[in-house]
C-alpha cells in the first residue's frame, strides 16, 4: 500500500482541493484526493463550497458563519460541480447560498454570511483549564502503534491536519475507549498556508468535521467501526468569532448535549493555545449500531 501523503505534501494537495476551477462568475469545479475512501469526506465538501461562495464576494467581507446539509454522499471519483447564488449584498453583509452537485443531483448545499471588519463588545468564554498542550499528549502515529489493527482506517483519513486527542479517539477499540462528557482534540493544518483569511476559514471548515461527532460516542465510551457504530453527518454549523491561523495549534473542546433516535448532537468551541476563543461549532450525525439497516 502506497503511503498517504503528510506534512507540507499532504497541505499542498489540500490547497489543490481547495483551489476550485472556476467556469463562470457563479460556477465552480472541484475534485476529492484520491485517498481509497468510499465517499467525499464531508470536511472537504464543506470546505470547498465555502471557497465557492466566499469567490464571489469582497474580499474585504470576511465569512463569519455558515450552516449545511449533507443531503447524499459524495463520490471521490467523480468532480463536483458547485453554484453560488447570490441572496444579498448590503452594506456590511454578504449572504450567499452555495450547493453542491454529482450526477445532476445536490449532495450538500450551504448559506454563508459575510461581513465587513467592524469594532464592538468583545468578550469569550475562557478556555478549559488543565488541558495539557498538543507536545504532551498522543500523536496519531503513537495511538497507531499502540493499535495496529486501526492503521488501514488511518492511512485512509485525511492527512493535512494534525491531530492530537487529549482523551481517546473515536475509533479506539470498543472495551478500550473510556467514557468522558469531553472530547478534546489539539489540532492545526500540518504545513504552512497562505496569508489569505478566507483559505484559513475553509481549512479550519475542513478540520471541523475531522472529530466533533467523537463526543457523541464519548458519553457511551462506544467506538467507531466493526463492534461499534457507524454514522454520517447530517448537517454542519460554524461561527468565526476571531482572525486566526490553522496552521497555528488550536483546542477543539467538544461536547455532547443529547442524542437519540440515532441522531447525536455534538458542539464544539475552538480556542487558540493562548486561550482566545476563535470559532464554534454545532454538529448532528446519524449513528446506528454496525449491521444496523442503512
Amino acid at each position: 500500500m502506497t503511503e498517504p501523503l503528510s506534512g507540507q505534501a499532504a497541505v499542498d494537495q489540500l490547497l489543490e482541493v481547495l483551489d476550485l476551477e472556476q467556469l463562470d462568475a457563479a460556477t465552480f469545479v472541484g475534485e476529492s484526493p484520491q485517498t481509497g475512501a468510499q465517499r467525499v469526506f464531508g470536511g472537504q465538501v464543506a470546505g470547498q463550497a465555502l471557497v465557492a461562495a466566499g469567490r464571489t464576494v469582497d474580499p474585504d467581507r470576511l465569512v463569519h458563519s455558515l450552516h449545511g446539509y449533507f443531503v447524499r454522499p459524495g463520490d471521490p471519483t467523480e468532480p463536483i460541480r458547485f453554484s453560488v447564488e447570490t441572496i444579498r449584498d448590503g452594506r456590511s453583509f454578504s449572504v450567499r447560498r452555495s450547493t453542491a452537485q454529482q450526477h445532476g443531483k445536490t449532495i450538500f448545499f450551504m448559506s454563508a454570511s459575510f461581513q465587513v471588519r467592524e469594532e464592538g463588545l468583545d468578550h469569550h468564554t475562557p478556555a478549559p483549564d488543565g488541558v495539557p498542550g498538543p507536545d504532551d499528549v498522543p500523536t496519531m502515529a503513537d495511538w497507531v502503534r499502540k493499535y495496529p489493527s486501526r492503521r488501514a482506517a488511518f492511512n485512509a483519513a485525511p492527512r493535512a491536519v494534525d491531530v492530537r486527542y487529549v482523551n481517546d479517539p473515536g475509533w479506539v477499540p470498543p472495551g478500550d475507549r473510556n467514557a468522558s462528557d469531553q472530547q478534546r482534540v489539539w489540532m492545526r493544518v500540518n504545513g504552512k498556508l497562505p496569508d489569505d483569511p478566507l483559505l484559513h476559514a475553509c481549512a479550519l471548515t475542513y478540520a471541523s468535521d475531522l472529530s466533533l461527532l467523537d463526543s457523541v460516542l464519548s458519553v457511551h465510551g462506544e467506538s467507531w467501526g466493526p463492534g461499534g457504530v457507524i454514522g454520517a453527518s447530517l448537517d454542519h454549523a460554524l461561527w468565526f468569532h476571531r482572525l486566526f491561523r490553522a496552521d497555528n495549534w488550536f483546542l477543539y473542546d467538544c461536547t455532547s448535549p443529547s442524542a437519540s433516535g440515532s441522531r447525536g448532537l455534538a458542539s464544539g468551541r475552538m480556542y487558540t493555545e493562548d486561550g482566545v476563543h476563535i470559532a464554534s461549532a454545532v454538529q448532528e450525525g446519524l449513528l446506528r449500531r454496525v449491521g444496523e439497516r442503512k
